[in-house]
């Protein structure tokens, strides 16, 4: 693995820590849910054959803290967050951005919000929940998941979270065939810290956030929607396949689950790579 150029960004009310890898045209890589930069260390290599790749830790996890540790969090300040970085690696300039899950709804954010400075955008199974037809239901979900977070601590909120992301009827257990690879497992230990602050500020703040359809739809010639063919009737999956279908636009089936960028990197990457392309 290249190691990358690292560095720190002021923002408002943060400190960002960000790598860079490449060269080439600007790519964003926007992680979700607890993961970081580090999240994109099995695909960040190839995609920097071609392109500039920027990835960064969101505000609060990891390496990027916060001012204030009790701030509330907000859609609209992470997507900022990511166009600080791309103003700062590529002034004046369009870039690449690809966001997953909750990084997915910030990257929709940032093209609403900055459209003329986002050339493609992949966004990953970001779970949209105002967009389903039965929102009132997670909406009930995630007040329970912060209820018994507060109640009774982090655990048993996972576990309810993780139950409402599972299709219908099926087992929260990990799927015995998944193994990821090494670096990743490696990796996974450092997540765990970012939990308590993804399941008490991330989760109500992003799975409450209503897209604004009519400006995405505008928009939806450089916006891809993805989702993996492994998570097909999930939550995040059927948020995004439900934006597409408000937006008219087909929804992309990528390697792997909900995190098919860890557990299949070669192969999620190279499609990726292909579908940034303005060609595709």
């Amino acid at each position: 693995m290249t190691e990358p150029t690292v560095g720190s960004l002021r923002v408002q009310g943060a400190t960002l820590h960000y790598e860079v890898r490449g060269h080439g045209p600007l790519l964003i890589l926007i992680p979700g849910g607890t993961g970081g930069a580090a999240s994109f260390d099995g695909i960040a290599d190839d995609l920097a054959v071609e392109y500039t790749v920027a990835s960064y830790d969101p505000r609060g996890m990891s390496g990027s803290t916060l001012d204030d540790s009790e701030a509330e969090q907000h859609v609209a300040e992470h997507a900022d967050d990511a166009f600080r970085v791309l103003e700062m690696l590529s002034p004046g300039r369009p870039a690449r951005v690809f966001g997953a899950s909750s990084g997915g709804i910030a990257a929709l954010h940032l093209l609403a919000t900055y459209p003329e400075r986002v050339e493609r955008l992949v966004a990953h199974e970001p779970p949209v929940v105002e967009t389903l037809p039965d929102a009132a239901e997670h909406r009930a979900l995630i007040a329970r998941v912060q209820a018994t977070f507060h109640a009774q601590g982090l655990m048993p909120a996972m576990a309810l979270f993780a139950a409402g992301l599972a299709q219908d009827g099926e087992t929260t257990e990990p799927k015995a065939d998944i193994e990821l690879p090494p670096q990743a497992a490696a990796r996974a230990e450092r997540t765990i810290a970012n939990l308590p602050y993804f399941v008490g500020r991330i989760v109500p703040s992003f799975m409450s956030y209503a897209p604004d359809l009519h400006r995405l739809e505008t928009l939806s010639d450089r916006l891809v929607l993805a989702g993996g063919q492994d998570s097909r009737g999930e939550l995040p999956y059927r948020a995004a396949e439900s934006l597409a279908e408000r937006l008219g636009t087909e929804l992309h089936d990528f390697p792997g689950g909900h995190v098919g960028l860890t557990t299949h990197p070669a192969e999620f990457g190279e499609l990726l790579r292909k579908t940034l392309s303005p060609s595709t």
